[in-house]
């Protein structure tokens, strides 16, 4: 049983719209004002190069295996129908052409050395999850986010759930990348009470290298939300060798200052590689290439930029 049906195996459900759901992360305290519950939604536009959820990218089940937790038990083998894992001196072998992702081998390993990204869930599943959790928001003022991959590739499946945290009054957040159309983000905006908005690099051939996609529609789509006074913060995942530069950043803090109504939060976020280990349970090759974690001498710099333009930037969060 994954952990998302652990948490509703006492509920009944109601035939809603549905969603995959790759993970659900109770007392975020990074993801939004409070201590929050946080849904994570698996699909994404962009396939950025440090991406530490790799197994959001996909908007299909994925299998992941943990070699260092096999103990070769084989139990996997005997459970799939398809025979499509194999035990070798390399660990369990899983014939992709084979496979159907039925997840049977999961449910009856005992290490958790194979596991399954994504369930498909509904908007009661979810809601069920969310109403668990209203104690601890309303004490720290809190709610629930909405984060992935890009929840905005489910926006009918978001717009429903918004509807129903309405009508619960419940706090609700989107953490984005800003790359989808215009009326889709604002039709959410018009639901929603918070945003986190990424803001990776402000030149759009850079941005593609790194990300598969041009920032046009990113710096459009900010631009939108600050017009019509959404409530965000801007968060930068800063990266040497990628956007940590002296234009990039002196780029960014002068766009930011220049949009409509208050002033922005802005977190940086220094590049990190702890999720090596989840593309190679993906069976995924991680190649840092020339990125690296900037040192603090480094951040300092980057919080005084952005000072210059008025800017209070903070690290983390």
């Amino acid at each position: 049983m994954s952990m998302i049906s652990y948490f509703l195996s006492d509920y009944n459900y109601s035939p809603m719209n549905t969603s995959l759901i790759f993970d659900v992360k109770r007392y975020a305290i990074n993801d939004g004002p409070g201590i929050r519950i946080t849904i994570f939604l698996k699909g994404c536009p962009l396939s950025c190069k440090w991406c530490h959820n790799p197994e959001s990218i996909s908007s299909n089940i994925q299998k992941l295996y943990n070699n260092s937790k096999c103990i070769g038990c084989e139990q996997c083998a005997n459970a799939c129908e398809q025979d499509a894992c194999t035990l070798t001196p390399n660990g369990i072998v899983t014939d992709p052409e084979l496979c159907v992702l039925c997840g049977k081998c999961a449910e009856v390993c005992p290490t958790k050395a194979t596991e399954m990204s994504g369930e498909e869930m509904t908007v009661g599943h979810i809601m069920k999850l969310i109403k668990k959790e209203t104690l601890l928001m309303d004490q720290s003022e809190g709610g629930v986010t909405f984060s992935g991959g890009e929840p905005l590739l489910h926006h009918e499946f978001l717009n429903e759930i918004l509807d129903e945290c309405i009508k619960e009054e419940i706090h609700t957040c989107i953490d984005t990348t800003g790359f989808t159309k215009k009326d889709i983000l604002l039709k959410v905006a018009s639901k929603a009470n918070y945003f986190l908005y990424d803001l990776k690099h402000m030149d759009s051939d850079i941005h593609k290298e790194f990300t598969g996609v041009p920032n046009e529609k990113i710096l459009e789509n900010l631009k939108a939300l600050a017009e019509i006074g959404t409530k965000m913060n801007i968060r930068i995942p800063l990266i040497k060798g990628v956007n940590d530069d002296d234009t990039n950043i002196h780029k960014s803090a002068k766009f930011i200052s220049e949009l409509d109504g208050e002033s922005k939060k802005v977190n940086i976020l220094p590049y990190h590689s702890i999720a090596i280990k989840k593309y190679e349970k993906l069976g995924q090759y991680y190649n840092p290439g020339t990125m690296d974690v900037p040192d603090e001498i480094r951040l300092q710099q980057v919080l005084n930029i952005f000072e210059e333009y008025g800017i209070s930037a903070i690290v983390g969060g």
